[in-house]
């Protein structure tokens, strides 16, 4: 199940890339239904997706631990 919501996860983050605002909203959601593990796994899928989206980095502040 956990597997499940982490995967829901990077699908929504992905369909809502396009605005870095309603990209941040829905990552913080992300965080709180999270494992920490899964937010590990997070960081670096969003890492990856920064680079070819510079303008999402901003949101990166909210993976800080």
């Amino acid at each position: 199940m956990a597997r499940a919501m982490f995967e829901y996860t990077k699908t929504i983050l992905d369909k809502v890339s396009f605005d870095s605002s309603l990209f941040c909203k829905e990552l913080e959601k992300a965080i709180k239904r999270l494992l920490p593990y899964e937010i590990d796994e997070l960081r670096i899928w969003i890492n990856k997706l920064v680079k070819t989206r510079p303008d999402l980095g901003q949101c990166l502040i909210y993976l800080k631990p």
